[in-house]
This record gives structure tokens, sequence and C-alpha cells, in this order.
């Protein structure tokens, strides 16, 4: 079967210029069929503000009102992920940037009101793993923002973690996957003081114990949550690492 490389990257790298250029100079120095996932969260609470919409979050995810759907459709459907997808093209990557709602490719269900009303947010329920095959197939590179479709409400926000991991379980039966999630730091960290200590490996036994001692938490948990879940639905790795480090064999490696 033959490989692909999916990367997430945080909003944090593809906001500003320099970290940019240098995110798509070693993406476009991937060899073989490959794919992205961009964030943009910065991005949005800034161009809310310029727009007088106060942004609020829960636990760190976002309340999406009808108008910070407006600022998140625009920003990452749009200027987040025209400027990847026009810098990949200037690196001969022939890419195309997608939502969830482009060729109905990521369809999800507005997130029920348990303790907290997200709004206007997204769970992934299907990723038309057969459409993006096709594309990839056609020596197409997908873009995807962190929009996903429901035929209920249109478009909606979505954990850009969770739409990479959603994606790589969708081309899991047409490729061997690897999932690599860059963002600032090395890897997942023992320390969250010290950028060197990075943690080589883990496994669902280790995470618990980790999770347990305070080592893993805030932000780092759904993130892995997503990994484990996505290694469960057949994709090969997952690695998690600085995005300055792409392509190298460094970070962390989750495996079941």
């Amino acid at each position: 079967m033959e490989s692909l490389t999916l990367v997430k990257v945080g909003g944090k790298i593809v906001e500003e210029q320099d970290t940019l250029e240098a995110l798509l100079d070693d993406f476009a120095a991937i060899e073989g069929c490959k794919a992205l996932v961009h964030g943009g969260g910065r991005s949005a609470t800034r161009i809310a503000t310029m727009l007088g919409i106060e942004s609020k979050m829960v636990d760190g995810r976002r309340i999406t009102d009808a108008e910070m759907l407006k600022v998140v459709t625009m920003v990452y459907g749009g200027l987040v992920n025209k400027n990847i997808v026009a810098g990949l093209q200037t690196r001969s990557v022939n890419a195309l940037g997608l939502t969830g709602a482009d060729m109905g490719v990521i369809c999800s269900e507005k997130r029920p009101v348990v303790t907290v009303d997200y709004g206007f947010v997204g769970d992934v329920k299907q990723v038309d793993g057969d459409r993006l095959a096709s594309l990839i197939g056609q020596g197409v590179v997908p873009v995807m923002a962190p929009l996903s479709f429901s035929k209920t409400h249109g478009l909606l926000n979505t954990n850009a973690d969770t739409i990479a991991a959603e994606t790589a379980k969708g081309l899991a039966k047409h490729y061997k996957v690897n999932l690599t999630f860059c963002f600032e730091k090395k890897g997942v960290l023992e320390r969250e003081d010290d950028d060197d200590s990075v943690i080589p490996h883990i496994t669902p036994a280790l995470y618990e114990e980790y999770k347990q001692k305070g080592i893993i938490s805030g932000g780092m948990i759904p993130k892995l949550d997503n990994a484990f879940d996505a290694l469960r639905h057949g994709v090969a790795q997952v690695t998690i690492t600085k995005a300055s480090e792409l392509g190298k064999d460094t970070g962390t490696i989750v495996t079941l």
C-alpha cells in the first residue's frame, strides 16, 4: 500500500510569515502523497476584534455564534487557507484548498448542548476518503481548513486536530497514513518548562500514567485522544513534533 503523509499544523505556525514560509518549504520537500490540515484561531480572534465581535472561549474551545461563524469561515476557509495554497503553488505543489463542504468531504453534526452551548460547532461523523483519495491520485495535495459541513446547519467550526485525525482515518483504507501533528514544541514534554524533555514514545498505558501524574494536561489531552483514535482506526503512525523538525526523525511517536 502506498504511503501518505498527513500534516496538521497549528495556527500559530501558519499565521506568522517566517514560520509559515519555513513550514511550506519543509512540507513541499516531503516526497510522495501528502495532505495538510491547518488551524488559524489567533487570526480569527484578531479579525473578530477588528470587527467588534467578542471572542468567547470555554476550556480553550471557541463558542461559535452566527457572527463568529462568519469570521471563522472568512479566516479559516479564506485568508489562512488561500495563503497556504498560494505558498505551496509557488513551490510547485499542486495544492487545493478545501473545507468540509467542498465535495461534501467532511460531514458533521452540530454539537448538542450538554453543559455548554458551543453554537455552530461540528462533531465529525464521516470523511469521504474515497473522494479525497481520488483527488490525491490525480496529483492534488488537499489543504484542509478546520470547517466541516452539516446538511442541516451548513458550515460548522471544527477542531483542527479532529479534522486531521478524522481525515487520516478516512484515508487509511487507501494509504498507509503517517499523521504528524506540528506545533511550536519539540513534542510531548515531560516538563512543561523544559523544551528538551521530550517523551520519545507514548503508549495508551503510559498516556494514562502521565495524565494521572499531571505530566500531560490541557490541550495535549485532546490531541493525544485524537492520535490514539486514529491509530485504532487504521492509521499507521502518529508523530507529535515541532514544525521546524518536519520530515526529521524527531518528536514523540504515538503507538498502540
